[in-house]
């Protein structure tokens, strides 16, 4: 049975939004050297759309994990007014563990020991009516292929993948590293808005026939995101986002002539940053959101660039801020809300 979203309030219908991929536990060394264990990813992306969407809407993480973890991570979400549940299941007693070590504080060591039951069409018949999916996976088998073929098939929500997830896989004795998509033109048709970062695009662009094989898998070089933003948009993707760290974003769609238009957005400076841990999956939420109440990419990359800023500025879920606040926050850093 589909998830319902609350009743029509001040004439608008509520919105879903689901919110695919894993709840790690994870057990992380700061750059800093302080030590502490939390759960992570969709968590984080749950609880940034939540601040940002109203009491009418609902957003439905769809997720796997163990079953002693179930509660503590309901716990966690319990209080907010517009996340429903029900989704989060641990009937398979699998989900993810991993040990994270940062050399900085962008750059860290990635040691996996629990696995998380893949997301299968099966698991988002409920949610297929959403209005938009998000799709943080950290592993490539964790939301794969198949599912965001369902969604296209039978839901008309907006898609945004991370490609974190499909550049990632697992090496024998648990080690998370870089792997190349090579089937990344499977993926794209099914995908609206490709969400990554310069590793993550060096391992998704080997233009005919392949590329250097010394810079295969390296960060890739920013003259050449233009080509492989307008690959993806040949194939179905309408939007390419390749996060920037300290410099913001690039931002990649067609003009409505069919031209490809190229925006830098600048980063939300942070005064002291405390944690980096899910900066990407809260830009990944503040995009969706961007893109789902404005249907504006440039809104939807600011609105990315301030969930991540937010999010690295504390070490709870409580960094969020509502929608006016970040709004606020948007037109103190950019003047206006969307392309000038």
């Amino acid at each position: 049975m589909p998830i319902p979203v609350p009743p029509r309030a001040h004439g608008r219908p509520g919105r879903k939004v689901a919110v695919l991929g894993p709840i790690p536990r994870d057990h992380v060394t700061t750059h800093r050297g302080e030590v502490f264990d939390k759960y992570g990813c969709v968590l984080y992306t749950t609880a940034a759309l939540s601040a940002l969407l109203g009491p009418q809407d609902v957003v439905v993480p769809v997720v796997h994990v163990r079953r002693r973890d179930e509660q503590p991570i309901k716990a966690l979400l319990g209080h907010l007014r517009n996340v429903d549940l029900s989704m989060i299941r641990s009937h398979t007693d699998r989900g993810d563990e991993i040990d994270l070590t940062y050399v900085d504080q962008n750059v860290r060591h990635e040691l996996q020991s629990g696995f998380m039951h893949p997301i299968v069409p099966d698991d988002v018949e409920p949610v297929v009516d959403a209005d938009a999916f998000v799709c943080v996976p950290i592993t490539d088998y964790e939301v794969p292929a198949p599912t965001l073929a369902y969604l296209k098939a039978h839901g008309t929500g907006t898609v945004l993948l991370d490609a974190h997830g499909p550049t990632v896989s697992l090496t024998p004795g648990g080690i998370r590293a870089r792997r190349l998509w090579i089937d990344r033109d499977a993926w794209l048709p099914d995908v609206d808005i490709l969400k990554m970062n310069l590793e993550e695009a060096g391992c998704s662009w080997f233009p005919p026939p392949g590329g250097d094989p010394a810079r295969i898998g390296e960060p890739l070089p920013r003259e050449q995101l233009p080509e492989f933003a307008a690959h993806c948009l040949r194939r179905g993707v309408k939007a390419v986002c390749v996060t920037l760290d300290e410099d913001g974003c690039a931002l990649y769609f067609s003009g409505p002539d069919g031209a490809l238009q190229e925006h830098l957005v600048p980063r939300i400076p942070v005064p002291t940053v405390v944690d980096t841990t899910g900066c990407g999956d809260s830009f990944a939420a503040g995009m969706a959101f961007g893109h789902l109440e404005f249907g504006d990419f440039v809104a939807a990359a600011q609105y990315g660039n301030a969930m991540g800023a937010q999010r690295a500025s504390g070490s709870d879920l409580s960094v969020y801020r509502d929608l006016p606040r970040t709004t606020t926050q948007i037109r103190a850093a950019y003047g206006t809300v969307g392309a000038a």
